[in-house]
C-alpha cells in the first residue's frame, strides 16, 4: 500500500489542532447568537394570543379558538405589549382595533406560524385527524356552503371541519385556513385558485313582496336593499331593466353585509340584489321576482395558499366542493337547454 509523503500526517494533525480552538469559538458564538435570538422573542403563547386576537378582532373569540379564557388572552396581550414596549390594540368600549405597529407586525408573524406549520408537516407528516379550516363570508356560509357541507359531513363523518368567518377582504389570506372561498376577480397573489363559475346578480324578496312586482317599474314602491363592497349593484341592474331613474328615486336601505340585506328581504322589508349562486339552497322565504340578471366581473373562488400541500382531509373537501360546483353547472346548463 502506498504511504503518504513524510510529514503529511503530522501536517494534517497540526492543522486539525490549530482549527480546534477556532471551531470551539465558532460553536460558542453560534450558541450565544441563537440564545440571543430566542431570548429576544416573546413566548410563543403570547404571540399566538396576539395573532388570534388580531385576526378575530376579539379577545373572546381568540380565547375560544385557543381553548383559554378571555381574561387569559387579555393578560397575555398585556404581557406581550410590555415586552415589546408597544401597544398592539386600541381598546374601545365594545371592540378592539389594531395599532399601526400591530398591523405592520401581523403579516410577518402569520407567515412565521405558517412556515413553522409547513415545516412540521413536511418532516413529521400531518396528523390523520387534522381538522379542515375553511374561511368564508357569512352569506356564503349560510346560503351556499351549509347545504354542501351538510352533504359532505354525511359522507365523511370522521372529517373534522372548522368554519371561520371573514367579513372584510383583509381578513382573508392570513395563512391559518386550509381553504378559503373568496369573492373577487381572481387577481390575488401567492395562492392557487379555482373559479366556482360566472356570477350574476338578481333581485330577491319575500313571496308577499313579489306578488306586488309585475314589472321592474313596480320597484318604485319598494325599498331597495343595498350591500356595500360589490362592483355590481342596483344602479347597473336598474339600467339593464330599463328603469335607471329609480336608482335616484327609490327608497334605500344600505347594509355593510349581504347577509343582512337577505334577512331584511326575507322579512318583507324590501328587495335585495343578491348573487344568484347564493339562492341555490331554495330558501322558501326568498323568491326571484324577475328573470333579468346583471352579469358581474367578480365571482366566487376556491382559494388555498401557494406552495402548501393540502393535508388529506383538506384535499378531500377541496375536491368535493369543486365537484359539487361542476355538478351544479351541468344541471343549470341542462335546465337552460330544456327551456330553449
Amino acid at each position: 500500500m502506498d504511504q503518504p509523503p513524510n510529514g503529511t500526517i503530522g501536517t494534517v494533525a497540526g492543522a486539525s489542532s490549530a482549527l480546534l480552538p477556532w471551531m470551539a469559538t465558532t460553536i460558542r458564538n453560534t450558541d450565544r447568537l441563537m440564545e440571543s435570538i430566542v431570548t429576544r422573542l416573546p413566548p410563543l403563547a403570547w404571540m399566538q394570543a396576539f395573532e388570534a386576537s388580531a385576526r378575530h378582532l376579539s379577545f373572546t373569540a381568540a380565547g375560544a379558538e385557543l381553548g383559554v379564557s378571555q381574561s387569559a388572552i387579555s393578560q397575555r396581550i398585556r404581557l406581550l405589549e410590555d415586552r415589546l414596549g408597544q401597544a398592539l390594540f386600541i381598546r374601545h368600549s365594545q371592540s378592539i382595533s389594531l395599532t399601526d405597529a400591530a398591523r405592520a407586525w401581523l403579516p410577518g408573524l402569520q407567515e412565521g406560524f405558517s412556515q413553522l406549520s409547513m415545516g412540521t408537516a413536511e418532516v413529521f407528516g400531518p396528523a390523520s385527524n387534522t381538522p379542515v379550516i375553511l374561511r368564508a363570508t357569512p352569506g356564503v356560509q349560510q346560503y351556499w356552503l351549509a347545504p354542501r357541507l351538510g352533504a359532505f359531513h354525511r359522507q365523511h363523518p370522521d372529517v373534522e371541519l372548522r368554519v371561520v368567518t371573514a367579513v372584510w377582504s383583509q381578513q382573508f389570506g392570513t395563512g391559518d385556513a386550509d381553504i378559503e372561498i373568496r369573492y373577487g376577480q381572481g387577481n390575488w397573489q401567492d395562492v392557487q385558485m379555482q373559479s366556482l363559475g360566472h356570477e350574476v346578480m338578481t333581485p330577491i324578496c319575500a313571496p308577499q313582496v313579489a306578488e306586488k312586482l309585475a314589472t321592474p317599474k313596480d320597484l318604485a314602491e319598494q325599498t331597495l336593499l343595498h350591500a356595500t363592497g360589490f362592483s355590481a349593484g342596483w344602479a347597473g341592474w336598474l339600467e339593464a331593466a330599463g328603469v335607471a331613474h329609480l336608482a335616484s328615486h327609490a327608497r334605500r336601505l344600505v347594509c355593510d353585509t349581504q347577509i343582512m340585506t337577505l334577512r331584511l328581504a326575507a322579512c318583507g322589508c324590501g328587495v335585495a340584489l343578491a348573487h344568484r349562486r347564493l339562492l341555490e339552497g331554495h330558501d322558501p322565504t326568498l323568491v326571484i321576482p324577475f328573470e333579468i340578471t346583471l352579469p358581474t366581473r367578480e365571482g366566487f373562488w376556491l382559494v388555498r395558499p401557494q406552495g402548501r400541500t393540502l393535508h388529506k382531509n383538506a384535499g378531500l373537501l377541496w375536491q368535493w366542493l369543486a365537484r359539487q360546483e361542476q355538478s351544479q353547472h351541468d344541471a343549470c346548463s341542462t335546465e337552460a337547454n330544456d327551456r330553449r
